[in-house]
């Protein structure tokens, strides 16, 4: 009885932060580590179609950049990288649509649905959502530095998103957009994820990681910062706190507050219903950035 008093004191903490998120877009953004780890994506996946459920309106965006390098090696094409980021041949763009919109999307897509959700992928093959253009980045001497079929993502179909998500269904879309001519671009994850926050006016944009959230020290765990303003995380990247390609991802998450996103949070991907603990307890697991 003890325990089932106690499992009704945590529906009860619970029931505010339903009603108060009910109808509310929170967009998730998956990739990295996190898709190589079955139970963590059950779990992950377990809380979206629970959020939908309650009355939430959640869209995974996905990125694969390891099953991608995976599928280059096994097809003999070495992967090359440029100021950090994947350069994009024609073979390359082959094997990044069809492991981001055949394989690892609809992967997500069907384990929503046996979990009890009903999700569809958004994708050049299925309904696009993504509009992107060529990104050239400018190198120190201030030349152009070419990253082949590279874009940024410029526009969001927001009336395609708001009609599936009106039915109760959960968008998954991966980090492969078109452009203006139906070109299929190669985008990061991390960056489309923000546009499309910043295109919802989205309650919450959520990235999941593979470390707790921001650290003052990238080898304590519990150096965690819990609650951080857009100011604090501008200095923290100032001084070297937050580097690598935590950078980029904080950087998206400024410009999605800056853009009239409530909050981002930086959750532990490997942690179990973290997404569920970090939206709907009073004590959240992860970092949460505010403007």
């Amino acid at each position: 009885m003890d325990e089932a008093i106690r499992k009704a004191k945590v529906l009860i903490e619970a029931l505010g932060w339903i009603q108060r998120f009910r109808g509310k877009f929170v967009v998730v953004k998956i990739g990295g580590s996190t898709l190589d780890d079955v139970a963590a994506v059950n779990s992950l996946l377990t809380d979206v179609v629970f959020m939908a459920t309650v009355g939430m309106k959640p869209v995974i965006v996905h990125g694969g950049g390891k099953a991608i390098s995976a599928a280059m090696t096994a097809a003999g094409i070495e992967a090359k990288f440029v100021a950090g980021r994947r350069y994009t041949d024609p073979k390359t763009l082959q094997i990044a649509s069809r492991v981001l919109a055949e394989e690892i999307c609809q992967s997500i897509v069907d384990r929503l649905n046996r979990n009890g959700g009903r999700a569809t992928g958004l994708h050049y093959k299925s309904e696009n959502v993504l509009t992107a253009e060529k990104l050239t980045l400018i190198d120190d001497q201030g030349q152009p530095v070419d990253l082949g079929h590279v874009g940024h993502v410029t526009e969001v179909d927001v009336d395609t998103l708001v009609r599936v998500c009106s039915i109760g269904a959960i968008p998954v879309i991966p980090s492969i957009a078109l452009d203006r001519v139906g070109h299929r671009l190669n985008v990061n994850a991390d960056t489309a994820a923000a546009a499309v926050a910043r295109a919802l006016s989205a309650e919450k944009l959520i990235f999941l990681s593979d470390i707790p959230g921001i650290l003052t020290n990238i080898k304590d765990p519990s150096s965690r910062l819990s609650h951080v303003n857009a100011a604090q995380v501008r200095a923290l990247i100032a001084d070297g706190t937050i580097a690598g390609g935590m950078v980029p991802k904080v950087e998206a998450a400024l410009e999605s507050l800056d853009a009239g996103v409530r909050k981002v949070h930086i959750v532990d991907a490997s942690m179990l219903h973290s997404l569920l603990l970090e939206i709907y307890s009073d004590t959240g697991v992860g970092t949460e950035i505010v403007p």
